[in-house]
């Protein structure tokens, strides 16, 4: 089995989008590809991987990383089998880094009758590709080019291909996101399909990235709605109670 760099292992509830609100097991796996200026996530590779100890204590214990499939395997099981789970989230960095890893633990946990569930920034569609048929629900991004760059000839790519899952997608609205780069993504999904589930996730302040206002967001979502049949304002929930 395969191995990579986990930064922690832990049950909690989902703190956005579709799912908000369900019990998950998440696997927090290290890298990026991107380096997003509202990124709230350290995803710095680390010696240790950090455990909780039981489903939902938030006490934790140290694993020495390189953590290989079987070994996130047992730690799933245990936690699925003391609480009910919705779904094993896959999320980081970028767990389509790892995707041998991911399809690995993914092809032995549907057995457990958990569903798999991919957390991603929606720019690696040949990753995507291979894990596929492994995957059950996939939230991706659409990063804005005021976030970084312009990447939108790979998100399309890649939400050509996560149609035919339980898709979500997700843009993240900052004081600093234009209408233009704004309606160019809404653009996109639509070219994909109008039904695909279209969430704006007013972004979490950082010291690089503001807080957009209520006037934007709700103008933004109204003009979404023009082209896009579901469109949901959905902020980082787990962050209000502390949650992981």
């Amino acid at each position: 089995m395969s191995s990579t760099n986990v930064l922690e292992i832990f049950s909690s509830v989902q703190g956005e989008g579709k799912y908000l609100g369900c019990r998950q097991i998440f696997v927090r796996l290290a890298d990026c590809n991107l380096s997003c200026a509202y990124c709230d996530t350290d995803f710095r590779r680390a010696d240790f991987c950090r455990i909780e100890t039981f489903a939902g204590s938030m006490i934790f214990r140290d694993e020495k990383n390189p953590l290989d499939a079987a070994q996130v395997v047992d730690v799933i099981k245990n936690f699925s089998g003391t609480v009910p789970t919705q779904a094993v989230s896959f999320t980081g960095g970028e767990p389509l880094l790892h995707w041998q890893f991911v399809r690995d633990v993914a092809e032995t946990v549907k057995n457990f009758g958990v569903k798999i569930f991919l957390e991603t920034n929606g720019t690696l569609p040949d990753a995507l590709e291979k894990i596929l048929p492994t995957v059950d629900i996939i939230s991706a991004d659409i990063k804005l080019p005021s976030a970084g760059k312009n990447l939108f000839n790979l998100h399309e790519k890649f939400l050509r291909l996560a149609h035919g899952k339980d898709l979500c997608v997700k843009i993240v609205v900052a004081n600093e996101t234009t209408a233009e780069e704004f309606l160019a993504a809404v653009d996109l999904v639509a070219r994909v399909d109008k039904k695909i589930f279209l969430i704006l996730q007013p972004v979490t302040p950082t010291k690089n990235s503001c807080a957009a206002s209520a006037e934007k967001i709700l103008s933004f979502q109204a003009a979404a709605l023009q082209k896009i049949k579901n469109v949901r304002v959905i902020p980082q929930t787990h962050k209000f109670i502390k949650l992981l």
